[in-house]
């Protein structure tokens, strides 16, 4: 049962979560706007004698990560966009070699260093698979310090269940924002999944191997259709979203994150003008609900992406209704949050009322 709530900045707030999902090692490098996050781990893993090491750059911090994660251990990683770039090679090696791990990318505004303040520019790079090679993991996107907290809780049991690292994608406002937050209690240990592959020795697994490296061309073509058979199952399980006033709406607006707490404002103030607007919330980016995003489409439905970036999200709900849809684009960057009666004069437009 949930404990009563507490008012806690978002970055702090996912790092409770860690800390009670059980997170045994956590290897990090100070990136603003994600820094309340690391030290929070720092003081509460050690005080819990667990391991806390700020590593000397994000490539050593997500090589820890993946040596860590191959022992069975239940470790994250956290940063921001170009923090998070740094560690696109590790995160690509613990996908190739089916290591899971958390990693939270507060994200900030780019390309390049770009600036502080909150962006969604990340999209791509973090549901296309950002590193080398052919690959997907877990991307879950929270709308709330609630949800930060909630997704991170849950991520370690989904990265040990899909083996996969597991992305919590939340932009530089929610990390920042205080609001009120309950927890769950601390998983006990005894209810992990078990990880007979993971390298080591005990009494009940053998001398195991972790590595992605695989040097002959069959073996590894099959190593890797059998991940993409992984991927076709999760795309049918794992999709989340939720929907405010869809079944009538004339534009669906899809946005995730910041962008979907303000969407949500402008369908209200939409609605109240007697204009028939909804809103689809991803809630995974990957696998992103591509079904249900098909059957609006089928239904007749507009939609408008809205984003804090130059479009990005955009590309997918243009790939996911198959031409039967028009699809429309509002967005704000370079760390410009849209406004909800912005939003709202593009609804407006959209349908000219």
């Amino acid at each position: 049962m949930a404990e009563e709530k507490r008012l806690m900045k978002g970055n702090e707030a996912m790092g409770e979560a860690a800390v009670r999902a059980g997170c045994d090692a956590y290897f990090g490098y100070p990136i603003t706007p994600q820094n309340e996050l690391t030290a929070y781990m720092a003081k509460h893993m050690l005080d819990k004698k667990r391991t806390f090491i700020q590593a000397e750059s994000e490539v050593a911090a997500i090589n820890m990560v993946f040596g860590a994660g191959a022992t069975g251990a239940r470790v994250m990683t956290s940063s921001s966009s170009p923090g998070v770039s740094l560690k696109q090679e590790g995160i690509s090696y613990a996908c190739g070699a089916d290591v899971p791990c958390v990693v939270i990318n507060v994200s900030r505004s780019g390309p390049g260093l770009g600036g502080i303040s909150p962006a969604q520019g990340d999209y791509f790079q973090s549901t296309r698979g950002g590193g080398h090679g052919d690959y997907y993991h877990i991307v879950l996107a929270p709308k709330s310090v609630q949800e930060a907290a909630d997704l991170t809780y849950e991520a370690f049991d989904l990265a040990d269940q899909w083996r996969m690292p597991a992305m919590v994608l939340a932009d530089g406002m929610i990390g920042q924002m205080m609001e009120g937050v309950s927890f769950k209690p601390p998983k006990d240990p005894a209810t992990r999944i078990a990880k007979p592959w993971a390298v080591g020795t005990s009494s009940n697994r053998p001398v195991n191997h972790v590595d992605s490296t695989h040097l002959d061309p069959d073996e590894f073509e099959a190593v890797n259709r059998a991940r993409f058979e992984r991927y076709a199952e999760m795309k049918k399980v794992l999709p989340r979203y939720e929907e405010h006033d869809i079944d009538d709406a004339e534009l669906v607006l899809v946005a995730y994150g910041t962008s979907a707490r303000v969407s949500y404002g402008a369908v209200q103030m939409a609605r109240k003008l007697g204009i028939k607007a909804g809103l689809f919330r991803p809630i995974t980016l990957w696998p992103f609900p591509e079904k249900r995003m098909g059957e609006l489409a089928d239904a007749g439905k507009k939609f408008l992406a809205v984003e804090m970036s130059m479009g990005q999200m955009v590309e997918d709900v243009r790939l996911y209704t198959h031409g039967k849809s028009e699809v429309f684009f509002y967005g704000r960057c370079g760390g410009n949050i849209p406004t909800e009666e912005a939003v709202l004069a593009e609804i407006q437009k959209i349908l000219k009322k």
